[in-house]
C-alpha cells in the first residue's frame, strides 16, 4: 500500500495511519493521550534542540532517516551536557511511499530512541505531491544536571582533544550508495550516551563537546577555536580513519577532515584528565577507535602538524560538500 493525499487529511485514513504506525510503534504514556500538546515534567536547566532530516537514500547501510533523526537529536542535547528526555517527530510524507518502508522507518526509531533512552511524545504528518519520499523535523528536551557546565568558554591551552571515533564512515557510505559503488563502508549513525555517562560518572572535567556531523572535523575545530579564544593544533598521523574509508577517500579525492559523521564526537578535556578519559571512551561501544587527536594552544585559528612535522592551516569547509547527508 503507498502514501496517498488522503493520508493527510485528518480524516479517516489519518487516523488509520496514526493508530497502525505512528501509534502502534511510539506508544507511551504521555503520546497515548493522544492531546494537543505533550504535557511535560521537567525541573531545573535544560537544553532544547531542533533538527531536520532529509537525506538521501532514506535507507543506507548501518542505519536510515529514521535512526539518523533520533541520533541526531539524542547527539545535540549530549553535547550540552544534558540527559536526553523527550523528543518530537513530524513527517512530511511524499504521495506514492510505501507504507511498508514507512513502518520500517518508524520502527527503526523506535529501536533508536529506546536505546538513547528518550521517548517520542508529540509528533504531525503531512502529505504532500512528490515522488514518494519522506521528510523528518525532529525537536528533543533533556535535562542538565546543575553541577554541569559545558561551554567552550571553559578551554584554556594545554586542554586535550579527544575524538571518539574513525571519521567519514557516514558521509562514505551515503556517497557510495548515491555512486552505486560496492563496499563494506557502512555509516556511524549512533546514540553517543554511553561515552558521555563514562565520562561524567568518573567525574572526569569535560571542558565542552560538539559532535562532528556536516562541515566534518576541521569546520567543527574552527568554530570551537573561534568560540574558545584558543588556537587548536591536530596531529595528522593520530587522526582515526577506517582503511575503507581512506581508499575510498584517496580515489575520489576526498579529505576526511571535512566529511560527515554521525556517530562521532570531539570532546576537550583537562590535560590530567586525558588518558583516563581516552581509556573510558575506549571501553564503550561507540568509542573503541577513539584517539586523542591534538590539543588547546595560546593564540588562534587551526592548525595541523603533517607527519614530515610541517604545519597546514585547517580552514572551514567551503562550497555545498555533500548535500542531503543528514
Amino acid at each position: 500500500m503507498k502514501i496517498n493525499l488522503s493520508h493527510g487529511s485528518g480524516g479517516k485514513a489519518s487516523s488509520e495511519l496514526m493508530q497502525s504506525i505512528f501509534g502502534k510503534h511510539f506508544s507511551n504514556p504521555i503520546l497515548d493521550k493522544m492531546e494537543d500538546a505533550a504535557v511535560l515534567d521537567i525541573h531545573g536547566k535544560i537544553a532544547f534542540s531542533t533538527d531536520s532530516f532529509v537525506v538521501t537514500p532514506v535507507f543506507f547501510k548501518g542505519g536510515d532517516i529514521g535512526k539518523l533523526a533520533v541520533c541526531g537529536t539524542v547527539n545535540d542535547l549530549l553535547m550540552m551536557g544534558a540527559k536526553p528526555l523527550y523528543m518530537t517527530a513530524a513527517f512530511i510524507l511524499e504521495e506514492g511511499l510505501d507504507i511498508d518502508d514507512l513502518e520500517r522507518i518508524v520502527i527503526s526509531m523506535k529501536n533508536a530512541a529506546e536505546e538513547a533512552g528518550i521517548k517520542i511524545v508529540a509528533g504531525d504528518t503531512k502529505v504532500i505531491e512528490g515522488k514518494g519520499g519522506l521528510f523528518i523535523n525532529t525537536s528533543g528536551i533533556g535535562h542538565i544536571p546543575e553541577a554541569f557546565n559545558v561551554s567552550a568558554s571553559n578551554c584554556k591551552p594545554s586542554d586535550v582533544l579527544i575524538l571518539s571515533g574513525n571519521l567519514g564512515d557516514h558521509h562514505a557510505c551515503i556517497l557510495s550508495h548515491r555512486m552505486q559503488i560496492e563496499n563494506g563502508i557502512e555509516s556511524d549513525c549512533a546514540p553517543l550516551n554511553t561515552i558521555i555517562e563514562a565520562m561524567f560518572d568518573a567525574g572526569i572535567q569535560v571542558k565542552t563537546m560538539r559532535d562532528v556531523t556536516r562541515g566534518g572535523l576541521g569546520t567543527i575545530l574552527n568554530e570551537l577555536a573561534e568560540m574558545s579564544g584558543c588556537g587548536i593544533e591536530i596531529i595528522e598521523k593520530d587522526l582515526p580513519v577506517n582503511a575503507s574509508v581512506r581508499g575510498f577517500c584517496e580515489i575520489l579525492g576526498l579529505d576526511p577532515l571535512y566529511m560527515g559523521n554521525e556517530g562521532k564526537m570531539i570532546a576537550i578535556v583537562s590535560e590530567k584528565d586525558a588518558d583516563r578519559a581516552l581509556a573510558l571512551i575506549k571501553e564503550t561501544q561507540y568509542g573503541k577507535d577513539a584517539a586523542i587527536i591534538g590539543r588547546a594552544v595560546s593564540g588562534h585559528g587551526v592548525t595541523m602538524i603533517t607527519p614530515l612535522g610541517g604545519k597546514r592551516t585547517v580552514d572551514v569547509l567551503y562550497g555545498e560538500g555533500l548535500p542531503r547527508i543528514c
